[in-house]
């Protein structure tokens, strides 16, 4: 069985499906009578992705994901069906890839006690500022 190199991972060429379509965009009447629009699908559970790589990757692919667990990616930006099939291979790589690097740690931090002092000195100086707003006086005159 054949495999592709997407994004880095060895994809079997079963888990990809390709579906050709109309497309929109330059190519005058060509457009009305030739399919070159490239529907490309990846089922993630016959490329065998599975546990955390599989859910940033469903993350990352968004409204892409469909209720059978597959990822559809159109190009639709070139004139042939190859150059939209290979258009349609790298998005899916460049989701693979983004989804492949582990999102970093968030690591708690606190404000250090300059910071904390000035926020305080800075809600007591708007206090009195506006403290010192009211009616005015006229009998004080």
């Amino acid at each position: 069985m054949a495999t592709l190199d997407i994004g880095g991972l060895a994809i079997p060429e079963a888990a990809l499906t390709f579906k050709f379509v109309r497309a929109s965009g330059p190519g005058g009447q060509n457009v009305n009578k030739v399919a070159t629009a490239a529907q490309c699908r990846l089922d993630l559970d016959a490329a065998g992705i599975e546990g955390p790589l599989r859910l940033r990757l469903e993350r990352v692919a968004g409204k892409r994901l469909t209720v059978a667990g597959e990822i559809v990616v159109s190009a639709d930006t070139h004139r042939t069906q190859a150059r939209n099939r290979a258009e349609a291979i790298s998005r899916l790589a460049a989701m693979i890839e983004e989804a492949r690097t582990e999102p970093r740690p968030r690591r708690p931090t606190r404000p250090s006690a300059r910071a904390k002092a000035k926020r305080l000195a800075d809600k007591r100086r708007r206090g009195e500022t506006k403290k010192r707003r009211g009616p005015v006086d006229a009998g004080a005159e």
